[in-house]
């Protein structure tokens, strides 16, 4: 059994045999084992729009997300298993945990504990390049689909206003928010074969 923290209700890790999917009706800051964990924690307050971004109405703080983040690492080096979050995300400093290569390959995390690597989830089915960080304790770590995913768009490719759709009608539209955040079945079952190699 893997326990998936911090996932979508009804998304891509229900109704799979062997997964304990861990949605926000269930609070996954509560999880107490015993199972290997892939944890999603939310990450909008570590991001790079941590803020809200430049038209936000309310300014937000860097990291406040209810203890989640802070969980999840509990939660991964608990019990073994892997964690993700976006590229450049803040929360990878603030843990005391190292920026890992973009060019890919698995490095030391610098607690000592688990390693941490850089890879594309358009390499895993994404539409978007989506650089991630994964962060692994205790899991056997194999060669991943490193460097940029070729062909595939930049999260922040596309139209950004009103203005740019007018002057280049051409020019495709962004993905959606929600396409943003989803995660790809395959990589999805990529972390899970992480997890499920958690050595005791």
């Amino acid at each position: 059994m893997i326990a998936a923290l911090y996932v979508e209700t009804d998304g891509v890790y229900f109704d799979l045999e062997g997964v304990d999917p861990w949605d926000i009706s269930r609070d996954a800051r509560t999880y107490a084992g015993p199972h290997a964990v892939v944890a999603h924690p939310p990450c909008e307050r570590w991001g790079r729009y941590w803020s809200g971004g430049p038209s936000a109405r309310v300014r937000r703080k860097l990291g406040d997300d209810d203890g989640c983040l802070a969980a999840a690492i509990a939660s991964v080096r608990r019990w073994g298993g892997i964690l993700e979050h976006p590229e450049a995300s803040h929360a990878f400093a603030a843990h005391g945990l190292v920026r890992p290569p973009k060019k890919g390959g698995w490095v030391p995390a610098g607690d000592g504990i688990g390693w941490v690597c850089c890879v594309e989830q358009g390499h895993y089915g994404h539409r978007a390049r989506k650089a991630t960080w994964l962060y692994a304790v205790r899991c056997k770590l194999p060669e991943l689909r490193w460097g940029k995913a070729e062909g595939k768009i930049r999260l922040d490719q596309g139209h950004h206003n009103r203005a740019e759709r007018d002057a280049n009608p051409a020019k495709h539209t962004r993905i959606s928010a929600r396409e943003c955040k989803a995660t790809p079945p395959e990589f999805r079952d990529l972390l899970l074969s992480l997890a499920r190699s958690v050595r005791p």
